[in-house]
């Protein structure tokens, strides 16, 4: 029997990719719903393409556009945010691959969770925001939660090599991003365009500028600490510019176990939607002998003052990891309308973390008001020095 998949964020880059890797993987993967926001050409094109039984918009004002454009397809068309849930939890889908960015695809998550799916999670905030809640649910519902993002899914597979008991250190793996060897006073002068320009990955604006700042690797480092019940204190982070190990396990034997591969995110999207099977892919095979050299070094904390930072919210945990979440959010959409300087945006969230009381136990519902306040937080920040 095939297995039908849900991609909720099928026109952002991870959502293309993944169609991308459905396709090559033939017939025994069908692809049955699809989700995109504010790209209803793209997402009307899909449909017409792979014929999904379901097609939602999440921005309501494309409705209309998007009946026009798939009129006599057949596909059922969902609108509004709560169309997402809706198809996160269909009965008929073994997989929901979720890839979309920020806080938005929370509930959907959740919804898949509850429903007991397969749950490919590309986006880090589900864990961020929500990671206790997260997986406490999946844990209830014997719903399976398979990390897309390239570091996660690299772990996932390392970790295969031993027991958890015999876990010494996650090592999480790191590009650099533009400013790997800046100094402060680059940093400073940073402009969007510079920001924008990664040297490895062809992404979205908003988790290129979190490479940047290692606003991601922050991300990461609460992501893994959730999905793989690590502490803290047992993760680390090496930068590896070629970003060919993709991550690494460190055994208590001092054995150490990586995993590696072309710089390509088709690969860790098809893992999650074949395993526990491997199957021929459409990624380049690496080529060893090519390669020359592989270099590792430790992140510069007072140049990357987010990742420090999240070290230390990984630690705090509760509600901390929503106000880092939201007000970097917040700040790089600040950034990225040139209304900030590209250090601020660390600044931001710096403020935010201090002005914030850390609760424990929170409902989704007061996750989501916290999500909000540190939203405002940042922005009434920056309104207040003008």
């Amino acid at each position: 029997m095939s297995k039908k998949i849900a991609v909720l964020g099928s026109t952002g880059s991870i959502g293309r990719n993944a169609l991308r890797v459905i396709e090559a993987l033939g017939s025994d993967y069908q692809l049955i719903a699809i989700t995109g926001h504010k790209n209803t050409k793209l997402l009307a094109e899909q449909a017409a393409k792979f014929k999904p039984k379901y097609v939602a918009v999440t921005d309501e004002s494309g409705l209309n556009e998007l009946k026009g454009l798939l009129a006599g397809t057949g596909s059922k068309i969902l609108a509004g945010a709560s169309a997402m849930q809706e198809i996160a939890s269909l009965e008929e889908a073994d997989i929901v691959l979720a890839a979309v960015v920020g806080a938005a695809g929370l509930g959907a998550v959740l919804a898949a969770a509850k429903a007991g799916k397969t749950i490919a999670i590309a986006n880090k905030e589900p864990l961020v925001i929500a990671g206790k809640l997260l997986m406490e649910t999946a844990r209830k519902h014997k719903a399976t939660i398979l990390p897309v993002d390239s570091e996660h899914c690299a772990i996932f597979q390392c970790l295969c090599a031993g027991k958890s008991d015999e876990v010494g250190k996650l090592i999480l793996t790191a590009s650099g991003g533009p400013f790997r060897k800046a100094s402060r006073k680059d940093i400073e002068n940073a402009t969007i365009n510079d920001a924008l320009a990664h040297p490895t990955w062809n992404m979205g604006p908003k988790i290129t500028i979190d490479s940047a700042t290692m606003m991601n690797k922050a991300l990461e480092v609460i992501e893994a600490h959730w999905l793989f019940g690590v502490p803290a204190e047992k993760i680390d982070v090496l930068i590896h510019p070629e970003s060919i190990v993709h991550s690494l396990v460190e055994f208590i034997d001092g054995s150490v176990i990586a995993q590696m591969g072309t710089p390509d995110m088709c690969h860790p999207i098809q893992y999650a939607l074949t395993w526990p099977d491997r199957k021929k892919g459409i990624t380049n095979h690496l080529k060893l002998d090519e390669l020359g050299k592989l270099t590792f070094e430790k992140p510069n904390l007072e140049i990357f003052k987010a990742l420090k930072l999240g070290f230390e919210v990984a630690k705090t945990d509760g509600s901390s990891p929503v106000v880092f979440n939201a007000a970097n959010e917040a700040a790089v959409k600040l950034f990225l309308e040139g209304k900030i300087k590209f250090v601020q945006i660390t600044e931001l969230i710096e403020q935010c973390l201090s002005t914030h009381n850390v609760k424990q136990d929170l409902t989704l519902e007061e996750l989501l008001e916290i999500d909000k306040w540190a939203r405002k937080q940042v922005i009434d920040t920056v309104k207040s020095a003008l």
